[in-house]
This record gives C-alpha cells, sequence and structure tokens, in this order.
C-alpha cells in the first residue's frame, strides 16, 4: 500500500524573547508525556509544586517567575478525573495570579465529553460545564486532542485548538502494509470519523456498525452496513474505555467474514473489564497514543502505544509564533 505523509513536523528550537517567552508547565496526570512535549521544543518542563493534604485537596505552586510569559499547562483529565480537572484549573488560576500573558490549557484528553447533549430530561450536559471551569479559572485558550464530538469547541468562548491523533495511527498503519482494508465505524456517531481516516488510506472502503445503547458502557451490536468479507477491517474510535463496543464490533466483523480486526483509538481510558476483552483474542492489534498514560498493568501482547507528542509540541510551537494550527492536518 504506497503512503503519503500525514503531517510535515519542523521541530525548530524557540526562539524565546525577554517580551513573549514560552513556559511548559506539567500535572501529574501524564508527566511523561509533557516531558516528550519540552524536549521536542527543546526546553524544559517548568518546576512546580504539587502538594495533597490530608482531607485530598489540592496545593499548587509555580515555582518560577511567569509575569509576561506564554504558559503552556499539559493536563489530560484521566483516571482520577476529577482530582486530575481540579488540579487543572488550580493550576490555571495560579498562573493567571502570577501575572502570565497567555495561559493556554493543553489537555489532550478532554473529561466528560460524552455528554455533550441532553438526550433525557434532567441532564447534566457536562462538557459546557467544564468549558465553563476552564474559561472561568482564567484560561485563554485551549488546545485539546480528539474531542468525543467537535462541537465541544463552540462551548468555549475562548480560542479553541482541536488536533487530532489520527496522523500517527495513519503513519503506523502504512507501515505495517496492510492489503484489503475497511474502516469500519464502531456506531454511527462516529462515521464523520471513520470516513475522514479511510480517505487518508488510499481511500479504503467504510463500513458502519449499527449500534444501539441500553446503558452508559453497556452496548448491543445489532447489524452491519457494508462488506467485510475477506478484508482487514480496522475499527476506528476516539476512545476506548470498557471495550464493550470494540470487542462486540470485532465479534460480528468475524462473524462476516473479515479476515484480520485491528482496533485504532487515541484515548487509552481502559476501564473495567477492558484488558481482558481487549487481549481475548478477537483483535490481531489494539494501536492507542498516550494522551493517557498507560500503566504496566493495563499493557498486554496486542497493545502498541504511540506518541503523540511531537504533534501537540509542533500544534504548541504554532500557536506561540502565531502560524495555522489546521494546516499540520492538510
Amino acid at each position: 500500500m504506497s503512503h503519503s505523509p500525514t503531517i510535515t513536523l519542523h521541530p525548530i528550537m524557540p526562539s524565546l524573547s525577554d517580551n513573549n517567552r514560552l513556559s511548559l508547565f506539567s500535572g501529574s496526570a501524564n508527566l511523561p508525556l509533557a516531558q516528550e512535549v519540552a524536549r521536542y521544543l527543546g526546553m524544559d518542563v517548568g518546576p512546580m509544586i504539587r502538594k495533597k493534604f490530608a482531607d485530598g485537596e489540592l496545593y499548587i505552586q509555580i515555582q518560577e517567575s511567569i509575569r509576561g510569559c506564554d504558559v503552556y499547562l499539559i493536563q489530560p483529565c484521566c483516571h482520577p478525573v476529577n482530582d486530575h480537572l481540579m488540579e487543572l484549573l488550580i493550576m490555571v488560576d495560579a498562573c493567571r495570579r502570577a501575572s502570565a500573558r497567555q495561559i493556554t490549557a493543553v489537555i489532550p484528553y478532554y473529561a466528560y465529553g460524552r455528554a455533550d447533549r441532553k438526550t433525557a430530561g434532567r441532564e447534566s450536559i457536562t462538557a459546557k460545564l467544564v468549558a465553563n471551569l476552564i474559561t472561568e479559572a482564567g484560561a485563554h485558550r485551549v488546545l485539546a486532542m480528539d474531542l468525543h464530538s467537535a462541537q465541544i469547541q463552540g462551548y468555549f468562548d475562548i480560542p479553541f485548538d482541536h488536533v487530532y491523533g489520527s496522523p500517527v495511527l495513519l503513519d503506523y498503519l502504512a507501515s505495517k502494509q496492510l492489503e484489503d482494508l475497511v474502516v469500519v465505524s464502531p456506531d454511527v456517531g462516529g462515521v464523520a470519523r471513520a470516513r475522514a481516516f479511510a480517505k487518508k488510506l488510499n481511500g479504503a472502503p467504510l463500513a458502519i456498525i449499527d449500534k444501539r445503547r441500553q446503558a452508559h458502557n453497556v452496548a448491543e451490536v445489532l447489524n452491519l452496513i457494508g462488506d467485510v468479507q475477506g478484508k482487514t477491517a480496522v475499527l476506528v474510535d476516539d476512545m476506548i474505555d470498557t471495550a464493550g463496543t470494540i470487542l462486540e464490533g470485532a465479534r460480528l466483523l468475524r462473524e462476516h467474514g473479515a479476515r484480520q480486526v485491528y482496533a485504532c483509538a487515541t484515548h487509552a481510558v481502559f476501564s473495567g473489564p477492558a484488558i481482558s476483552r481487549l487481549s481475548s483474542g478477537m483483535l490481531e492489534e489494539v494501536i492507542v497514543t498516550n494522551t493517557i498514560p498507560v500503566p504496566e498493568e493495563h499493557r498486554f501482547e496486542q497493545l502498541t502505544v504511540i506518541s503523540v507528542a511531537n504533534l501537540i509540541g509542533e500544534a504548541i510551537w504554532r500557536i506561540h509564533e502565531d502560524t495555522s494550527v489546521s494546516s499540520m492536518f492538510r
């Protein structure tokens, strides 16, 4: 399978002036990713004290002057979600009170994004609530990767840059030189994501799984739209949580004659029974990125973790230099 690069990165050492310095800090959610981003930018992660009081309250103190700086705070809101979200808000507030010129919340994984609209009475739209919290804390801009739904960008009244993990996933798949590919959306809501993915894979055909969810984290697969007979199927989603959708989807694809089944997702949430389901033998390989850290106890033979640090680093560099971020993905 022929392959052309999906993105061009330019690792350039930033020329930081006294009036427009770039500072990078990391919360506790994914320090290794932040360190990789810092290496790409040719700098260090800034020093910060993080403490937790006996009752669970968090304390944050920035350990260097950031007056007049452009500050980037890297913090995916992964498990434990509420602690990491609160830590992000406190970091933003600390930087605002330290007279940072501009504060950008870099959120590789945006929590509470699944509740992006009301589907029943008396529900909260938590995706909008989190947007309000981040804005009110004092962030001037947000950089996030692979939102659960793109409409979440509209919940913010501050600039929002949305980047995608698909380039690194596509590059990895291309390196495997798989033949007779068909890209599969695990539900109707993910069709746009899967179609864009298929287009980048030399216009691979698209299949859709018709799924009805009876409860949160419980999926019932009903039908397959498209032909996967004798093909290598690639399931594409934004996240893998309990892996129920992926497992049932893989089983359905096997029943319809798929020769091999791969799963690709940006965010490895991996809750509850996810590991046992993903390692059950239904999937040749599970390909995810490191937006969320994957601990050793969650790793298994079929798992491949690919870094998005260069993508995030390039986006930060372009924001800092006031150049186009969207052109990275054209």
